[in-house]
């Protein structure tokens, strides 16, 4: 298994740079189910924000590129099931990825509950809001 940083899988979901995406290309397809790339979650998290942000990809262009992510063999995501209930919960809200990802992520450890200062958190994510 090898690491994926960020900028590989923008760079093979993009194809936008005439020398970083070839590479990207070849590296991609020669994972395989016995040598998978692992995408951490702050490569996740930074996936959405580079895929919003730079590439002004929507809500549901950035719901099918995790979607593929997290349903190809060649790739292992880490903490998929919670990746895959954040991607759920951002999917029925409008939350940040970022802030499901946050919340799922505390359920997952038996938090009894995550508190913010962010009052969108607190309504979107299931945040409990501090004030």
């Amino acid at each position: 298994m090898i690491g994926l940083d960020t900028n590989i899988i923008v760079r093979y979901i993009a194809q936008d740079d005439t020398l970083q995406s070839p590479k990207a290309t070849k590296l991609v397809e020669a994972l395989s189910n016995e040598n998978p790339g692992f995408i951490t979650l702050v490569s996740t998290v930074e996936l959405v924000w580079v895929m919003q942000g730079c590439y002004q990809a929507s809500k549901e262009e950035t719901v099918t590129i995790l979607q593929s992510l997290l349903h190809t063999r060649e790739f292992v995501i880490e903490n998929a099931e919670v990746v895959a209930k954040a991607l759920s919960a951002y999917v029925a809200s409008n939350a940040d990825f970022a802030d499901c990802l946050i919340e799922r992520s505390a359920n997952h450890a038996k938090c009894t509950c995550t508190k913010t200062f962010d009052s969108n958190a607190s309504k979107m994510a299931g945040m409990l809001l501090v004030t």
